[in-house]
């Protein structure tokens, strides 16, 4: 049975990934610091595991304690929605380990075995506030620096079978928005497409797909979920 990675899994795109690897027939361990609610806690395909990934230095015993994976979803990430200029520096460190260096640093070491075992693929969920400027200056450097690494992993891994790309998904209805003003959400929103956001579970079908059936040829890639969306 191969196994699958999800930081975050929790809940939101998370745990909308974790229930479609599941009905793939994949062992899904999921990394998280709170499992009170979740869903599939009690599933015999799916391994839990309590842990605060901003703790960065202790990832490299976490990974040696997990062991191989297939398939590595860099999925978990924060925003505080601050001015740059009041922005207290625990929490830009603690959204910075988070968004940026955790996942990093477990690409770093999962890819270890990855590359023994003949390939993998990794996903990061980017976001569309990497692309623009982002009314939280940290959040979406840490997104657009993101970007930069899945091209720069997949480069580096180019001639060893493993896939890094990213998807960059515009507003989608997680915990997350509720630390966006409404008046920006409405903005967002009526600048969208379709004039509505996305759907976790939307989101959640590119992370599969990415990490099972697209063309190994596709890689560095990032998939642009904004449904046409560029916030002031």
């Amino acid at each position: 049975m191969k196994k699958v990675l999800i930081t975050g899994g929790n809940k939101g795109i998370g745990l909308a990934a974790t229930k479609l690897f599941l009905e793939k027939g994949y062992r899904v361990i999921v990394v998280a610091r709170d499992f009170a609610e979740f869903p599939y806690k009690d599933n015999a395909q799916v391994e839990i595991v309590e842990f605060d990934i901003s703790r960065v230095s202790d990832i490299a015993a976490l990974v040696e304690k997990i062991g191989a994976v297939d398939v590595l979803v860099n999925n978990a990430g924060m925003m505080y929605s601050l001015p740059y200029n009041s922005y207290p520096v625990e929490k830009r460190d603690m959204l910075m380990n988070v968004n940026l260096y955790a996942p990093i640093e477990l690409i770093t070491a999962f890819s270890a075995a990855m590359i023994e075992n003949g390939g993998g693929r990794i996903i990061n969920i980017a976001s569309v506030a990497g692309q623009i400027g982002h009314p939280d200056v940290w959040y979406g450097a840490s997104k657009a620096a993101l970007i930069n690494a899945t091209k720069s992993f997949a480069k580096a891994f180019a001639a060893k079978n493993i896939q890094v790309n990213a998807v960059a998904p515009g507003p989608t209805f997680t915990d997350m928005m509720s630390v966006i003003p409404e008046d920006r959400k409405a903005y967002m929103k009526a600048n969208t497409y379709t004039n509505r956001f996305a759907e976790p579970e939307e989101v959640a079908k590119t992370i599969l797909w990415l990490g099972t059936d697209a063309p190994d040829y596709i890689t560095g890639f990032c998939v642009d979920m904004n449904n046409g969306v560029f916030p002031r």
